[in-house]
């Protein structure tokens, strides 16, 4: 698929939030922002994702998936899920709901 992990999680939260601009993709995947600018750029080379100009502030540019970019995330998606089943595999249902929860929990606090 030609598609790392770091990108295919930019192009999650643009597919979950289409209209975020870069430092917004930054923050939804815990991501530097001083580095996702290349992240993006490479999708944009690729003609996953557009930059569109945003109506209310010609200055800010918003990210949405483009046609090839919602059909490669469908197709990478089932994929990624088998891949996190069979890294979860060791853990019961317990477990996994908590280790779940931690991770969405490390994402939302803002680091320094």
């Amino acid at each position: 698929f030609d598609l790392t992990s770091v990108q295919f999680a930019a192009m999650d939260a643009i597919r979950q939030h289409p209209g975020v601009d870069q430092a917004g993709v930054a923050a939804l995947i815990a991501y530097d922002r001083a580095t996702i600018g290349g992240v993006i750029e490479r999708l944009v080379t690729k003609g996953l994702v557009e930059r569109v100009v945003n109506p209310r502030d010609r200055r800010a540019r918003e990210l949405r998936l483009t046609e090839a970019g919602a059909e490669l995330f469908d197709a990478f998606l089932p994929l990624v899920k088998r891949l996190q089943a069979e890294i979860l595999a060791p853990l019961n249902d317990e477990e996994r709901a908590l280790f779940l929860s931690l991770a969405r929990k490390s994402l939302s606090v803002p680091s320094d």
